[in-house]
């Protein structure tokens, strides 16, 4: 059972999310480096990739009545570039004519709409030309933003620039676990600095075009030592230098991380001191995502000289431990050593879980939401200004490097026939957002 609604602030919101790649399908889009990647065997652990996904360009209409009857105050969704500007550049107005007809359709079931403009989605013509590692990239992904705030701006609640930048430059490109693939230190250094300098030139193009209640989803994950060894914590320290300081230090004005420096300063872009003001530009409110926590032992090896160690923690499908304190933790560090007053919103939160043989049945997934769902209150009973609770996700869907094996919906969808089961993790937030 989740905890009551009355006991989270009046005015808190509600929500679940989804991102455009996984659920659409890519009918009517652009190629993205998610296709080529997708495309490339070896990358996707079942071969699959997200042309159908869970056809939500046809069956949005009844998606975002899930939403509405499970009694949601707010749908985050994100934008795909390669739909609105399929060669990175050009607009195609059918794309943003879905969009416009996804947030009315938002506005007219009671829904706030979240919008995110980036989440992965990079159009393969601009990957071609670098992407991510491009310094052109900020400029093109401005105009991006700004083409779609002023066709859905006037309805949106809140706008997100980008979703979890470590991903997107990290994870893609030192780890290669994401499109596009590499594992190169300066790829992933460069990756590093121009997704923060986009964020920073996409705020200032947004601001001249009016917008209000801008943002940035973040992505944090507890790092911890395995072992009480000098080389265990300062593996574990290396590892949360890049992964929760990197860019919340940056956004905030506190300059990069020495720890992380150490390893990424030698390929860093030239000059790239005199952009962190441009970086730095004023937010309204941050977004924060919170799934588990590592443990890391030293690796004499190359920089940064971590290793993964197994935890013994209960885990998620994904075989990520589950520790609901953490979020606890994050939320009160984050107040109190980068944002202050700013406030909060937890933007993805969930749990994969395998269906078993009755897909409505996930008890699991539900203690995992109450607990969270409690571990947030506790921030907020410590002073943080947390506005919001968004579950990952509505709908089970193309999980990227993993296919469509991790099942992380309130939605059971049958990927046959499209049949969207609710399961009873979401009764449960009806029960509590209703009851």
């Amino acid at each position: 059972m989740l905890p009551q609604r009355t006991g989270f602030p009046r005015d808190f919101t509600f929500g679940a999310a989804t991102s455009a790649y996984q659920i659409e399908g890519t009918a009517g889009a652009g190629l993205s480096h998610w296709d080529t990647f997708a495309a490339t065997p070896g990358n996707i652990a079942d071969d699959s990739n997200g042309s159908r996904a869970c056809d939500h360009i046809n069956l949005w209409p009844q998606d975002l009545d899930l939403v509405r009857d499970a009694g949601f105050d707010a749908y985050r969704f994100s934008t795909s570039w390669a739909r609105v500007m399929p060669d990175g550049m050009t607009i195609d107005p059918q794309g943003l004519d879905f969009y416009d007809r996804l947030v009315d359709g938002m506005v007219e079931r009671g829904l706030k709409p979240f919008v995110t403009f980036y989440h992965w989605e990079l159009p393969a013509a601009l990957s071609a030309m670098g992407g991510w590692q491009n310094r052109d990239i900020a400029a093109r992904f401005a105009d991006f933003c700004t083409a779609v705030h002023d066709r859905i701006g006037d309805r949106t609640a809140t706008a997100a620039t980008l979703n979890e930048p470590w991903c997107i430059a990290w994870l893609s490109h030192f780890l290669g676990h994401h499109a596009p693939g590499l594992r190169d230190i300066s790829a992933a250094s460069r990756a590093m600095h121009h997704v923060l300098l986009a964020h920073g030139t996409a705020m200032q193009a947004l601001r001249a075009s009016g917008a209000k209640n801008l943002g940035i989803v973040l992505n944090f994950e507890t790092s911890h030592p395995a072992d009480n060894s000098p080389g265990a914590t300062q593996a574990a320290e290396t590892q949360d230098a890049i992964y929760n300081q990197w860019f919340i230090r940056a956004l905030m004005g506190q300059g990069y991380p020495d720890a992380a420096l150490q390893g990424m300063r030698p390929y860093l872009p030239q000059g790239w001191q005199a952009d962190m003001d441009l970086i730095a530009q004023p937010l309204d409110w941050l977004g924060v995502n919170y799934y588990t926590r590592r443990l890391y032992t030293a690796d004499p090896g190359l920089w940064p000289h971590a290793a993964e160690a197994p935890g013994t923690l209960p885990k998620t499908q994904m075989d990520w431990e589950i520790r609901p304190e953490g979020l606890t933790e994050f939320l009160t560090r984050l107040a109190r050593d980068h944002t202050g007053s700013l406030p909060l919103y937890v933007t993805e939160n969930g749990m994969a879980l395998a269906a078993g043989p009755d897909v409505a049945q996930d008890p699991r997934r539900v203690q995992f939401i109450a607990d969270h769902l409690r571990a947030t209150k506790a921030a907020i009973d410590q002073g943080v200004d947390v506005r919001g609770f968004f579950y990952w996700s509505l709908l089970d869907n193309y999980e990227w490097g993993w296919g469509y094996g991790p099942r992380f919906g309130l939605v059971h969808v049958d990927y046959d026939t499209m049949t969207r089961t609710p399961k009873a993790s979401w009764h449960a937030f009806r029960d509590m957002l209703r009851g």
